[in-house]
């Protein structure tokens, strides 16, 4: 896996100032999402960033900016962008659009449910652009062989802010929550590290290494490749406003030994149950090129961990 593809792919940016959120009129933000509780309990940081994909499917309607930074090797790049999301359950729809631009290249990136297809709309840099699609028909019946029981929407096993945090949630564990402000408001400051079997499927050179007593550093990580995750959610509406990855950057072999941020995805000038235009969500691509990666896509899926 190319962990820079991924922090492109992902929109990951260190920014400053106005991560706020506003509600519809009358419509309280504990109504959408259950408010934080004593993070001193060794369970509640995961139950917090439970709880904020749960209160992603759940809400009504968001609508959010974005903003980015990722850092690859000697090269920087910085983003902006957009996300709409409406309605629950089978009805949910989102669109998520950002652009990365270094000095030279440009990487474009839109997500788009329209309900019946996602589309998932790639332009890096100077390669040709890419447009694939899966039947959210087929993911919600595939879905069914899990036996959840009572769920969301599908978007948690399809795509957009709510895929991205549940993977992060597969690939890490959380062990910290420390109460924290974020341009003035009170976060929950969330730590994650390598699930270890996770970690070892995914470097299976080194899972004997990983898997041993004395484990791996930072510095054994490939470029690139990120050593632990933060989040910063908000204490009252359990929303995901920042995800931060965290590596030692440079070529191999490093003599750092501290982490450092090299990633960043920002929601900000967030709007809770607002109402979202709809055309937001109509997308009809060429069909020249089009791929359609269903059947990759299912096989990729997982019963997610409770």
């Amino acid at each position: 896996m190319r962990w820079t593809a991924l922090f492109a792919a992902c929109g990951v940016v260190i920014v400053s100032g106005g991560a706020g959120v506003a509600r519809a009129q009358g419509g309280a933000a504990g109504s959408v999402y259950q408010r934080g509780a004593d993070a001193n309990d060794a369970g509640q940081p995961e139950r917090i960033v439970a709880a904020a994909i749960a209160g992603l499917s759940k809400a009504e309607s968001i609508s959010a900016r974005v903003r980015q930074l990722a850092r690859v090797g000697n090269t920087v790049l910085k983003g902006s962008g957009r996300y709409v999301q409406q309605g629950t359950g089978r009805e949910q729809r989102f669109r998520l659009e950002t652009r990365l631009s270094s000095d030279t290249e440009t990487f474009d990136l839109l997500e788009v449910c329209d309900g019946l297809f996602f589309w998932n709309y790639r332009k890096l840099g100077m390669q040709p652009a890419t447009v694939q699609r899966v039947d959210v028909q087929r993911v919600h019946e595939h879905l069914e062989t899990f036996a959840l029981g009572p769920r969301g929407s599908d978007g948690p096993y399809v795509g957009g802010v709510q895929r991205m945090l549940t993977l992060v949630r597969e690939w890490f564990r959380f062990t910290a929550a420390t109460a924290d402000e974020l341009d003035g408001m009170q976060v929950w400051t969330i730590e994650g590290s390598w699930h270890k079997p996770m970690l070892a499927m995914i470097l299976p050179g080194q899972a004997e290494a990983i898997n041993g007593a004395a484990g791996i550093t930072a510095a054994d990580l490939p470029e690139g490749m990120p050593w632990s995750v933060r989040l910063a959610i908000g204490r009252r509406e359990l929303f995901p406003f920042r995800i931060e990855w965290l590596a030692i950057p440079g070529p191999r072999p490093v003599t750092a030994t501290t982490p450092e941020v090299v990633a960043v995805l920002e929601l900000y000038d967030v709007h809770l149950g607002e109402p979202v235009d709809a055309t937001a969500f109509v997308y009809k691509p060429a069909i020249d090129g089009l791929i359609d990666v269903t059947e990759q896509h299912l096989k990729e899926l997982a019963r997610p961990r409770q």
